[in-house]
């Protein structure tokens, strides 16, 4: 049977092929769908572990113990998961351990573009590119092979467009490795997993070895092959690229590679031999190209083809032809329509909206931090003025504060930023005797990836009744002594609360606490606006809420879009919007 799956939903496929018995993630698009579908098969285990970190540590732990495991995170979720994936280098494991990495060109969904090839190399570790569902799918099955045979995790690379896109997939169960349920005794093995520097200094000769029988093994891999065509042109390629390639140059010979680290020298240098020009084509960094450079092969490469943002057929087209490469230049660029720009905004109701207004009123600096809440920082709240990473908000906003500036200060976080990242750094401004203000926007849920659970929430992955962290006895316990919880559609009591806190001389919390609207799908009555009434000052426009729209006598509410919170008729100031059964 055939079917058509994404890239993330055949990774998930072949893990329940390949008989993994733990998956664990953190959510991040564009790899957040791969654990969500391993949860739908009951012979993985799965979970949404608080960060990237602890998940690797999770699937190292049961690779350790036996199990196949698999972690999946976007890349710079690896950033996060570096320290893991490095000692996991040194130590190998039992059974073997997958890591699913979605890179991102064009930056869809992050705050910054990398290439994680870089990693591979960094931590001396294979990684497989797949160039679609059905290779995504066999990709993982090879991957525990690789990571079996060389005792070594495995990095299987993705990027948004595989991720998302569909393809056709054979879905043969006849392949699935049944994983045994009996329990086993645990490997006590510490000079091979007790990493402390004697240990450590002896594994490091092993890892230099494996990756030296690695390259030898990439040589007769099976997806790094030479496809034959026109000896003029070669194309050096991987991954989605390779699709691409194949459209701009359907007569050309290629060497798609399949494991992008390490790379196969031998068959390189053979490929070189047949052609007359090599012309690699890789998204983001040079990866491939300096390796080339350093066999001196003469290569095309980003000298032509960019080092930033992802690449389209029309893209590859266009600058091959101005480079001689193809006759014919793209004559027009598909989907090239004049849309009109449409920027992200938070959502109709979102209470997000309320924190950034009370803010704005307040002319406050916002050290913010990544989420829905960063869309705080748009037209026509503007105010957000920095943010980095998961929890740099209350580290940053510490660091302001040390300095000493006139303005007013916070730092604003979710509640899923603060389990991730946001502990740590506001354990530090107690501990140093900071003064800064924390706001965690506590929406019960992981909203901005498509609603996953978090440690707050009080369900698992799978929907399972847990223990559900309390934020407030959490940052009581930490040591904040002031500490408010709020409604943030309560605008009169976040404006005192927030002018309160900032003028305290310690550490203080607001936690403003209301549930994502679009996960409870919460409706209430819509909103009238009296015409009348309206002077078309503007100020619920401020707002930035999508219901509202500007008319030429004044304001009018898309009854489709209101989900009936209200924030605008507060905010009013002549009270021309009207709740359903208030007096006019």
């Amino acid at each position: 049977m055939k079917k058509l799956l994404t890239g993330n939903e055949a990774f998930a496929y072949g893990a329940y092929l390949a008989g993994v018995k733990v998956a664990a993630a953190y959510p991040g698009t564009p790899s957040t769908e791969v654990i969500q579908n391993c949860a739908k098969y009951d012979t993985i285990y799965a979970e949404w572990s608080p960060n990237e970190k602890v998940a690797l540590d999770v699937a190292i732990g049961a690779a350790y113990a036996g199990g196949r495991a698999l972690c999946a995170m976007k890349h710079v979720g690896l950033n996060v998961a570096a320290d893991s994936l490095f000692y996991s280098s040194f130590t190998g494991q039992k059974a073997g351990l997958v890591v699913v990495n979605a890179d991102d060109p064009g930056m869809h969904s992050s705050q910054n573009e990398q290439d994680n090839r870089n990693y591979a190399k960094f931590a001396k570790l294979p990684m497989l590119e797949p160039a679609d569902s059905e290779e995504a799918k066999q990709f993982i099955l090879l991957a525990y092979e690789i990571s079996e045979m060389f005792d070594t995790p495995v990095i299987v690379r993705t990027t948004t467009r595989l991720s998302h896109s569909r393809t056709i997939v054979d879905m043969d169960d006849s392949q699935r490795i049944v994983a045994s349920t009996e329990k086993v005794e645990f490997e006590r093995n510490p000079g091979k997993y007790h990493m402390v520097p004697g240990n450590a200094r002896r594994r490091h000769t092993v890892v230099e070895e494996k990756i030296r029988k690695l390259a030898e093994y990439a040589e007769t891999f099976a997806y790094n092959v030479i496809e034959t065509g026109n000896y003029e042109i070669g194309i050096v390629t991987s991954g989605v690229a390779y699709q691409y390639a194949r459209e701009v140059f359907p007569d050309a010979t290629y060497l798609k590679l399949g494991m992008v680290y390490p790379l196969p020298k031998q068959l390189i240098l053979d490929f070189a031999k047949r052609v007359k020009k090599v012309v690699i084509i890789e998204e983001l960094d040079p990866f491939f190209e300096e390796y080339f450079k350093t066999l001196g092969i003469e290569i095309i490469g980003k000298d032509i083809f960019p080092i930033e943002g992802e690449f389209s057929p029309y893209l590859i087209r266009e600058l091959a032809s101005k480079a001689g490469l193809v006759s014919a230049p793209a004559t027009e660029q598909p989907m090239n329509l004049e849309l009109p720009i449409r920027p992200p905004m938070l959502c109709p109701g979102c209470a997000h909206r309320g924190i950034f207004y009370a803010l704005k009123r307040l002319n406050v600096v916002v050290n913010g931090d990544i989420g829905c809440y960063a869309l705080g920082g748009s037209p026509p709240l503007s105010t957000m003025h920095t943010s980095g990473c998961m929890g740099a908000s209350i580290g940053v906003v510490h660091g302001v504060d040390k300095v000493g500036v006139k303005d007013r200060t916070v730092a604003v976080l979710g509640d899923s930023t603060f389990f991730h990242s946001g502990i740590h750094p506001l354990i530090n401004v107690l501990y140093n005797k900071g003064v800064s203000t924390v706001i965690i926007s506590d929406n019960r849920i992981t909203a901005m990836t498509g609603h996953q659970n978090n440690p707050g929430s009080g369900k698992t992955l799978l929907g399972e009744p847990t223990e559900q962290i309390d934020l407030e006895k959490l940052v009581r316990g930490l040591g904040a002594q002031k500490v408010a919880v709020v409604n943030p559609y309560e605008l009169d009591v976040m404006i005192k609360t927030l002018k309160e806190f900032m003028e305290y001389e310690e550490p203080s919390v607001i936690i403003a606490r209301y549930p994502c609207v679009l996960h409870v799908k919460e409706k209430h009555p819509v909103p009238e606006v009296d015409l009348e009434l309206c002077t078309n000052c503007g100020t619920c426009l401020k707002i930035g809420c999508p219901p509202l729209v500007k008319v030429e006598n004044g304001v009018v509410i898309d009854a489709l879009q209101c989900n009936g919170c209200g924030l605008c008729a507060k905010i009013c100031p002549f009270d021309a919007i009207k709740k359903p059964g208030e007096q006019q």
